[in-house]
């Protein structure tokens, strides 16, 4: 059974980025491939990892249910969720060192909770194929109140240094609490600190929430986001991918 890492968060906190980055740390530092899950609908993984976004659960799904209202034929007979299962496994984007499977959004309208669902069944059925799994849940708490995130080993909050950030890591908290959601363990990281703030602590959050550890700003990541280059190519030494390489060394990640 797989490792499983998932992160949330408020939005704009980097928590996309952050996500690549355990991705990155991952293939180094333990050497086993990884399965990254872009849970969100307004993808974003796939870029911060450099690889096009080929297809999507959510229009797999669409397409899928189109097909049953036209009552067109299926391939070789299968029935739609023989059919939806293949096209599922053929989705999953592969790539040196990890593989990516994205939710995307739904073109019909409606909520999302049939593509989240997707995403968890198939997060749990490919578990038994990775020993590491690397979730980038959407920002907010909906995902948590859909109950699409389950037995994850570690839950990272990510926040930036704000009171706003803050209390949202602490109401995530406690939504998990109230849920019973299976996480063996939570921590939250804040981050973009600014520059010059490197002594920046937070002692303690609202729920108990442990503070796994600070990430500073880091120009290398503002360069990269703007050419459009993906986080894995972060230099060795930039501040932000030491400080939260040295936070994910005191995760016991075995």
């Amino acid at each position: 059974m797989a490792f499983v890492i998932a992160f949330a968060g408020k939005g704009g906190t980097g928590k996309t980025s952050l996500a690549a980055l355990t991705i990155k740390y991952l293939m180094e530092k333990r050497k086993g491939p990884v399965l990254g899950v872009d849970a969100d609908s307004n993808n974003c993984l796939n870029e911060a990892l450099g690889i096009e976004a080929s297809a999507t659960i959510g229009g797999l799904r669409e397409d899928s249910l189109q097909a049953v209202r036209g009552g067109g034929p299926r391939p070789g007979g299968m029935s739609m969720e023989e059919l939806f299962d293949y096209q599922v496994q053929q989705s999953i984007i592969e790539s040196g060192g990890f593989d990516l499977m994205i939710m995307g959004r739904p073109e019909g309208p409606g909520c999302y909770c049939a593509a989240n669902n997707i995403i968890r069944k198939y997060t749990d059925k490919l578990s038994d194929s990775y020993p590491y799994v690397v979730i980038d849940n959407e920002a907010g708490m909906e995902h948590l109140s859909r109950r699409t995130t389950h037995k994850v080993n570690i839950l990272l909050v990510v926040s930036d240094p704000s009171k706003k950030g803050i209390h949202t890591a602490s109401r995530i908290n406690a939504l998990v609490d109230e849920l019973k959601l299976d996480i063996g363990r939570r921590a939250l990281i804040v981050n973009r600190v600014p520059a010059g703030e490197s002594g920046f602590k937070i002692e303690s959050v609202p729920g108990h929430l442990d503070v796994a550890g600070a990430v500073p700003q880091d120009e290398n990541i503002f360069r990269l986001d703007v050419a459009g280059e993906p986080m894995l190519n972060l230099p060795e030494d930039s501040p932000a991918l030491t400080a939260f390489y040295r936070i994910l060394d005191t995760l016991d990640i075995p």
